[in-house]
């Protein structure tokens, strides 16, 4: 590396470790905000959330910091893998943000706060129409973000898309999804139409929230959760954020007369938390985030549906459902709880739903995604547009806006989030049968041996997720292009025993 570029490299490295303790704050506040703050100090929280991402945003502007990134660029073939890495991140956000300046950037911020609070407010009312004007706000304020980037892709939803999977875009999409109903819809007829439907009474007996505690506890334990480097809360729709790189924050939501619910929501964010918690120190050292919301998604639905809904899982945590939740395992064999975990039945909640019928949600949000970002969708006829999706796909209707369209708080924030989590179970499928090569998983769970699971999540899936594009990167881990196949044969073949198709 010449003296030139490694002195570009540290005015990088000392502008971008001033920016992320801006960053760092601004996610305190943030988690503050959706755990613990009153109602009436959430918008101040917000603005003060604001004021700090705009500190970061700011040094991003500076002419030094600029030429630095950009220099760097221009003789990236100087630096190593994690250096190359950064500078070609850097110059997309040079591009992506060259227009945008600080006090805009402010102003986008300040929306997006302001949209969660209404959010929060609307949810509690069950009246989408508090939300209305906030979500036209986000809208907007994204097409006007797409105006002014450099290197907008021609279609307005693909640069929504690309902000959170990167390289993947709606015709992409649209042959995946195409596939997921060909053959999704025809097997939950069969699944609905079978004989042989599981005992589910024992799901919504009473289950104290102390006794829910010790099981999170133990959860997290059990997978491989630093309890030193992590900690967890409750919050109104769950969440895990890592603050810093010993800080890794997950959250849950305890409902006295669903014990899975939480069960499986730690399991995910858990999931999520081990991701963060095991990155190599060297990307933190280049400040490398770059591991899309598809890759943390397949690794947080691996935990929690190819692991925690296995048979070998279940026959792990069965005894100490046992001993934990006496009154709600009574007289419940094993077996039962395995099936019952893993009925499918239609239902409303996108959180809530079983592996097969949470694509569908997933397919209904996209669909009227690209519709709201393309104008076809007026913002006021969402809520019936989203109720007749439902009844479409689920044959399942919202009572109200609370159990429909404000279920959900991604939009807030933005478009382009929701297909993430179909990718993520698309992604582990694929991993899944390679890491099924060289390790017995089942006996691996049954065992508890996490550090066997772990080991190989370290080594093959989460090395290399902030150094490729997600379609790069799960060749470099399976050896195969991407396809929705191998998701789609686990659950036919899944189910199918299930229900005795």
């Amino acid at each position: 590396m010449t003296e030139t570029t490694a002195k570009a490299l540290q005015t990088v490295l000392d502008t971008l470790s001033l920016a992320d303790r801006y960053a760092h704050i601004a996610r305190i506040l943030n988690y503050d905000l959706e755990t613990i703050c009153p109602e009436k100090g959430m918008e101040e929280q917000g603005d003060l959330i604001a004021f700090m991402e705009n500190k970061a945003y700011r040094l991003s502007k500076e002419e030094d910091f600029i030429k630095a990134a950009e220099l760097l660029y221009a003789h990236r073939e100087e630096l190593g893998e994690r250096g190359r890495a950064l500078a070609d991140d850097l110059h997309r956000s040079y591009l992506k943000e060259k227009n945008i300046s600080p006090q805009l950037q402010h102003r986008f911020a300040q929306t997006v706060n302001r949209a969660y609070v209404t959010w929060s407010k609307a949810k509690a009312a069950a009246d989408y129409s508090l939300f209305a004007p906030s979500l036209r706000e986000v809208r907007d304020m994204s097409l006007e973000q797409i105006r002014l980037r450099e290197n907008a892709l021609p279609d307005d939803y693909d640069n929504l898309l690309d902000d959170y999977e990167r390289g993947i875009t709606s015709a992409d999409l649209d042959e995946i999804f195409g596939t997921c109903r060909e053959r999704l819809i025809p097997l939950l007829q069969k699944i609905l139409r079978s004989s042989h439907q599981p005992r589910t009474d024992f799901l919504s007996r009473f289950a104290p929230r102390c006794q829910q505690e010790e099981l999170t506890r133990w959860l997290l334990k059990t997978i491989g959760f630093d309890c030193t480097r992590g900690a967890f809360t409750t919050t109104e729709h769950p969440f895990t954020d890592g603050l810093g790189r010993n800080d890794i924050r997950i959250t849950t939501k305890y409902d006295e007369h669903a014990f899975a619910s939480s069960m499986f929501t730690v399991i995910h964010e858990g999931g999520h938390a081990l991701f963060e918690m095991n990155q190599p120190q060297e990307n933190y050292d280049y400040f490398l985030n770059l591991r899309t919301m598809g890759m943390h998604e397949s690794v947080s639905r691996f935990y929690e549906n190819r692991i925690g809904r296995s048979r070998a899982f279940i026959h792990l945590i069965c005894g100490k459902l046992c001993e934990l939740f006496p009154q709600v395992m009574d007289g419940v064999s094993e077996q039962e709880l395995y099936e019952g975990i893993n009925v499918v039945q239609p239902s409303l909640i996108r959180t809530e739903a079983d592996e097969l019928t949470y694509t569908f949600h997933i397919i209904i949000r996209y669909e009227l995604e690209k519709e709201i970002v393309a104008g076809t969708a007026r913002i006021e006829d969402l809520p019936q547009l989203w109720n007749d999706r439902y009844e479409q796909y689920l044959g399942i209707r919202p009572a109200n806006d609370r159990e429909g369209i404000l279920q959900d708080v991604h939009w807030a924030s933005g478009f382009g989030y929701f297909p993430a989590y179909a990718l993520g179970g698309m992604y582990n499928a694929m991993y899944y049968n390679k890491m099924a090569e060289t390790v017995n998983i089942d006996d691996a769970v049954r065992a508890g041996r996490f550090d066997v699971i772990n080991g190989w999540m370290s080594e093959h899936v989460w090395a290399k997720a902030d150094l490729l594009a997600p379609k790069e990167w799960i060749r470099d881990i399976t050896g195969r292009r991407f396809t929705p196949d191998d998701f789609l044969d686990y659950l036919e073949d899944k189910y199918g025993e299930i229900y005795d198709l």
